[in-house]
């Protein structure tokens, strides 16, 4: 199907009154783009959006009920998205089971369901952008975790393993089940596995790719990281404007190993 190019796309980003999420925005809005950033806070999210140019929308990925409220809002106002671009992720101090429950709550739960209330939203030929991290490719894992994770084949699967590996820190048994000590990591080894799942769920209407923005200064990645926010942002905007492939991971517009 041949794409309206003169149809204003609309693009909706997580997590994006800060940071790679704004960058990202901001790029997108320069191209012309119809630019939504979805926001915890009203107030910052709409400070945000009027610095670029774009709109914002309340989303918390802690709380699903947001996630409903937003499709549903979406669908009131008649907004079809282009792409979806799933930022949001939270990367906490210290390690234990407390820490590993929070971050896969929201880095993987809280993304798949804001993703599974919002695909209905998307036009046909759009696509889902995950943004994930290089700390999240496969040789972060020990067998049997590498295997088990390579070889997920449904989001419930991909769920599975991340109460899994919740139940492990809490039980002092994660690293012999081949979880590394980095409850980010493993999020995004999960966000990974589910990529390549909702790719094949979710094709051929639409696309769905994993990027990785590399190590970026902001207020996750910390001030020693080598990449500015333009950087990143570029990466990640480069995979929104990917219209060819599907259940690929990448980072500067090139296709990175899982």
């Amino acid at each position: 199907m041949a794409r309206d190019t003169k149809r204003t796309r609309v693009a909706l980003i997580t997590g994006g009154n800060r940071g790679l999420g704004l960058e990202t925005g901001r790029q997108l809005t320069r191209r012309g783009w119809r630019v939504v950033l979805a926001c915890r806070d009203p107030d910052k999210g709409r400070e945000a959006a009027a610095a670029i140019g774009g709109e914002a929308r309340v989303l918390d990925l802690a709380k699903a009920t947001t996630a409903t409220a937003l499709a549903a809002a979406l669908e009131a106002d008649e907004l079809a998205l282009d792409v979806l671009v799933d930022n949001a992720a939270i990367s906490l101090r210290g390690f234990d089971a407390r820490v590993a429950e929070k971050t896969i709550a929201v880095n993987l739960l809280g993304t798949l369901a804001v993703t599974g209330a919002l695909a209905p939203r998307i036009r046909d030929g759009g696509a889902i952008v995950m943004v994930s991290s290089g700390l999240g490719e496969l040789s972060a894992l020990r067998e049997p975790a590498r295997g088990r994770v390579a070889a997920a084949a449904s989001r419930a699967e991909v769920e599975r393993l991340g109460y899994e590996f919740v139940a492990g820190v809490a039980e002092r048994r994660h690293e012999a089940a081949g979880w590394p000590s980095s409850a980010y990591a493993v999020s995004k080894a999960l966000l990974n596995a589910a990529t390549r799942v909702l790719a094949r769920d979710l094709g051929p209407r639409l696309r769905v790719n994993a990027v990785c923005p590399g190590w970026v200064r902001t207020d996750l990645g910390g001030p020693r990281a080598p990449r500015d926010v333009g950087e990143g942002a570029a990466s990640i905007v480069a995979t929104v404007l990917e219209e060819r492939a599907t259940g690929g991971f990448f980072r500067d517009g090139r296709a990175i190993p899982w």
